[in-house]
């Protein structure tokens, strides 16, 4: 088989360990930087080029787009999808997760537990907004926000409205979300492969922070989850239409509610944690489902 990578940067651990994958398993693989491809789009013959070559026969992509590229890097998957490649995640599922607004709706719209949350871009009635929520404490959250940046906790009315003011100055959408003080900062990665979670880890944010972000210093260890949390990451991914997700759920009081839905998620701290060889489970999982046409999208949308 033959395999593209969409990823920036080939010494990533996470590239390295599915480019690793794929030829100890025989397939042939090439690391391909999405924002160096340029494309031919046409009815008759779309074609992808990348440093003066065409991007020819290949079985599978998988897409490792990053948060800043999302635009364009979809636009490159789109194209494979018009050239009968299978994705392992499609376009249109990569711009559903990404757009944090829209996949909380997806995801309330099928009933998954999910933290209180408001939304708004510049409004007045602060007081309200925060009421939405139940009042503080609360996060705020910028909605273009990645890895735990833009994420403020206000544990008071008061530095809620300040927050929200000053965001309002930005001019800037906003998310508002109640805070779930038993998660202790802490919450559970679950990685989702194709309808099965094949590994968790538990993320704790570093002291004094309640992100627990592997960015932000926080730390990971193996965890075991619920079948509640099992049948929520699955859920979760699938209304995404993500074949490989990580979802990440804080345990609170009243079940697992779903923070995020990751279309990219890295590997090196759930092996690191865990010890399972998820990037073989990944290569296994296209060799399964990698045929021609079974794109669902098909670049559409």
């Amino acid at each position: 088989m033959k395999i593209a990578i969409l990823s920036r940067n080939q010494d990533l651990y996470s590239t390295s360990r599915l480019v690793e994958s794929a030829k100890e398993r025989d397939h042939k693989v090439k690391v391909v930087d999405p924002l160096r491809c340029y494309m031919n789009i046409t009815s008759h013959r779309p074609s992808i080029h990348f440093k003066g070559e065409p991007l020819e026969g290949y079985n599978a992509v998988i897409p490792r787009i990053g948060a800043s590229i999302t635009f364009f890097g979809t636009a490159v998957v789109r194209q494979f999808e018009m050239m009968g490649v299978y994705s392992l995640n499609e376009s249109v599922a990569i711009t559903r997760s990404r757009d944090k607004l829209r996949s909380l709706q997806l995801l309330a719209r099928k009933g998954i537990g999910l933290p209180v949350t408001g939304f708004a871009h510049s409004t007045m009635y602060t007081k309200d907004l925060i009421d939405l929520v139940h009042g503080a404490p609360l996060v705020i959250k910028l909605l273009e926000g990645t890895q735990g940046i833009g994420v403020v906790l206000a544990e008071t009315h008061q530095a809620a409205e300040s927050v929200i003011e000053a965001f309002r100055g930005l001019k800037t959408n906003i998310l508002v979300q109640e805070f779930i003080k038993e998660a202790d900062a802490k919450d559970v990665r679950c990685f989702v492969v194709g309808n099965k979670v094949v590994a968790a880890m538990m993320r704790v944010g570093k002291e004094g922070d309640f992100r627990s972000n592997i960015h932000r210093g926080g730390s990971v260890h193996k965890v075991k989850i619920t079948p509640e949390e099992r049948s929520t990451a699955v859920r979760a991914a699938k209304i995404m239409g993500l074949s490989v997700a990580g979802v990440d759920i804080l345990r609170s009081n009243h079940g697992p509610v779903v923070m995020e839905v990751n279309s990219s998620p890295g590997l090196r701290g759930i092996e690191t944690a865990t010890g399972i060889d998820v990037a073989k489970m990944i290569i296994e999982f296209i060799e399964k489902n990698a045929m021609a046409g079974k794109t669902k999208t098909r670049g559409q949308g």
